[in-house]
């Protein structure tokens, strides 16, 4: 195989990259508004306008920073890097943005729910994207001696960390789609499915050969270390008061 492996469109050779990405964020938004219709409790309209557009600005401002701060500069050359995107940034940097705007229009209601599907199997098609772009990316693994090690263009077998984060993601989907109607009742999703991909970044970066250069770990891994701190107080003020959790399914 050759990479980047380029996707035919009748008579168009579009590159993988793009291609998925724009999949991705197709279905993601089709399959957020298919579920947040049959919520059982919906906040106005206005509302879910304003919580959407701070997800937006707060997940693209966390995608670039986090970005910047795990590659600061090019090992190779020693040249400053202009920044690109992290998932983890982005999903912190949404919810940061949600959780602010809720406390500015005095939201109580959990809401996150909604977006986990349509996440992690966006998340699952652009990363088939960033395997298929190769070097490129500066999404794969080390070299590995594994059976599976695929050879991105420069002669080494690496771990296909993509592919792996796919996999981890569809499962992790099926898992939740599965447990839904409880964790819907206690408006829990959001926060098992962020527990969940933070702890697989976590882990899954120390096979990345990424700058460890932050007391040993990477940017990303400290980001989730730090948003697995912020999900723990969050599940603690949630199980504190009972009272205050909620008897039906969230809003999204």
């Amino acid at each position: 195989m050759s990479f980047p492996v380029y996707i035919a469109l009748g008579p168009w050779q579009i590159h993988p990259h793009f291609f998925f990405e724009i999949l991705a964020y197709t279905l993601g938004f089709q399959g957020y508004r298919w579920l947040s219709k049959r919520a059982a409790v919906q906040a106005p309209k206005s509302q879910q306008l304003w919580i959407l557009m701070a997800c937006i600005v707060g997940a693209a401002l966390g995608a670039r920073l986090l970005a910047w701060l795990e590659t600061p500069y090019d090992p190779l050359s020693g040249r400053w890097m202009v920044p690109g995107k992290t998932i983890v940034g982005g999903l912190l940097g949404g919810w940061v943005g949600i959780e602010w705007i809720k406390q500015r229009l005095g939201i109580r209601d959990r809401t996150g729910d909604s977006y986990v599907l349509p996440l992690a199997l966006g998340i699952a098609w652009g990363r088939i994207g960033c395997f298929l772009t190769g070097l490129a990316d500066h999404t794969y693994g080390v070299a590995t001696a594994l059976p599976w090690g695929v050879d991105f263009g420069d002669g080494v077998f690496r771990h296909p960390t993509q592919l792996y984060e796919s996999l981890f993601l569809v499962l992790t989907a099926t898992a939740l789609w599965g447990c839904r109607l409880h964790l819907a009742h206690h408006g829990l999703m959001f926060r098992a499915f962020m527990g969940a991909y933070l702890s697989f970044r976590l882990g899954v970066e120390s096979l990345k050969p990424s700058l460890k250069i932050y007391g040993g770990l990477s940017a990303i891994q400290w980001a989730c270390i730090l948003g697995l701190m912020a999900l723990t107080v969050s599940l603690w003020r949630i199980f504190r008061s009972p009272s205050s959790v909620p008897m039906q399914p969230d809003n999204h």
